[in-house]
């Protein structure tokens, strides 16, 4: 039977630019070994000893540049199955409000960035968990759903 474990987190970035929201996705880069070339959100490994709220702003961080305006939490996982390892991973997912103006800075693992509308980050991701969990955030978090308010993150 295969082992259970969530030691992978994944962060969502959003900013508001005149009143409209934007979903930050990054692309893998060409020579990454595990799916070069897809977009999706910062994503990244709980190193020994860390939470996994600390190990998303610390990837964010590492991976884009800076540490949000407001976090949160959302309610439901991600999930994968890794035949090499025979392992479920599930994944945490975080939305993080950035600064408008906040100014990417990739880490080397990426090649790209792109701040898109809802309908363009549904489309970009190719994941189907991921696609949901951008819909949570959409309606619970930026639709203003009473849930969205109580899963606010202050560390």
């Amino acid at each position: 039977m295969a082992d259970v474990a969530s030691r992978i987190i994944e962060v969502c970035p959003f900013r508001i630019r005149r009143d409209l929201a934007e979903y930050l996705l990054i692309r893998r880069a060409p020579d990454d070994p595990l799916y070069p070339g897809v977009w999706q959100f910062v994503t990244g490994r709980v190193e020994e000893g860390e939470k996994a709220h600390e190990a998303a702003i610390r990837e964010l961080v590492e991976e884009a540049g800076a540490a949000p305006v407001r976090f949160w939490i959302v309610p439901a996982v991600n999930s994968f199955y890794d035949p090499h390892r025979d392992l479920i991973s599930l994944v945490p997912l975080f939305a993080a409000q950035m600064e408008s103006a906040f100014e990417v800075r990739l880490s080397p693992e990426h090649s790209r960035f792109e701040w898109l509308p809802y309908d363009g980050a549904r489309r970009r991701l190719i994941w189907p968990g991921q696609r949901h969990l951008l819909d949570i955030v959409q309606q619970y978090i930026l639709g203003g759903e009473e849930a969205g308010t109580l899963l606010e993150f202050r560390a």
